[in-house]
């Protein structure tokens, strides 16, 4: 009897832990996706308004390409003198139509192009001025998003390969901290024409490596919501601390008067 009256007592407690491990654990159901017949496609980065580039011309007489690779010289300041070391290739704003001034050529229209498509079309605008096809490589130089919220280290990062999943980007920002919701995390998104959206990313669930929000485009923003523990906690202020401490110092000195006074 003592036995049963025990389990009944603990069975809340046994059944609240398993559903909060529940929880914790990525990707659950992975045996789902490994069975779903995946068309192979490879993530390429969208270049939207306000981003930075780099554009490389490069022909088999360099030369020719001169014109086309702006430079500007990278200062090194030291205690005593400036130093000039070697130059660095000019950098395109990209405006809020989507263009960018590329010497000689003109304006370019390159928003909403993958860096593949960007480099074809220059190709294409620089066939008048030279006879041979040039190699022309477009960087992103800004690709950058930030992690918010309930992990270990929030922060905005720049990302040097232009390409980013939600757990690599979690995997900068040190990973979620124990108050954070697995199963609601926000993802907030500004496309090349300035729509704004919030998608709720479930972490638990393995389908989210199908989901069309699985990378992450330049400028995202992760935000991982807090659990209802550290909403109370939050509660606290400091104010309150300071009250509690200073309610605690009077009620000590008020014991103290009337030890005393007996």
């Amino acid at each position: 009897m003592k036995k049963t009256k025990l389990i009944l007592l603990l069975l809340p407690f046994w059944l609240a832990a398993c559903t909060s491990y529940k929880n914790v654990p990525y990707l659950q159901n992975d045996s789902i996706v490994n069975k779903v017949v995946q068309v192979p496609t490879l993530y390429d980065a969208r270049i939207q308004p306000k981003d930075l580039l780099t554009i490389a011309v490069s022909t088999s007489q360099p030369e020719l390409a001169v014109p086309f690779n702006l430079t500007v010289p990278t200062t090194i300041t030291t205690a005593q003198q400036y130093l000039t070391s070697q130059p660095s290739l000019q950098s395109y704003l990209v405006d809020n139509k989507g263009y960018v001034d590329f010497p000689i050529v003109g304006a370019l229209h390159l928003g909403g192009l993958t860096k593949g498509e960007a480099e074809m079309l220059i190709k294409g605008r620089l066939k008048q001025y030279l006879k041979e096809e040039p190699i022309v490589n477009v960087r992103l130089i800004n690709y950058k998003i930030s992690v918010i919220g309930e992990v270990a280290r929030p922060n905005t990062f720049t990302v040097a390969n232009e390409k980013v999943n939600v757990f690599e980007a979690l995997a900068l920002a040190g990973d979620l901290t124990i108050y954070g919701l697995r199963n609601n995390v926000k993802l907030i998104r500004e496309d090349e024409n300035g729509a704004k959206q919030i998608v709720t990313l479930n972490l638990n669930d393995a389908n989210l490596v199908l989901s069309p929000y699985y990378y992450l485009q330049q400028n995202d923003i992760l935000y991982v919501t807090p659990n209802k523990a550290k909403s109370r906690t939050a509660d606290i202020t400091t104010s309150t601390t300071i009250w509690i401490s200073v309610s605690t110092a009077l009620v000590s000195i008020a014991s103290l008067l009337v030890n005393i006074l007996k």
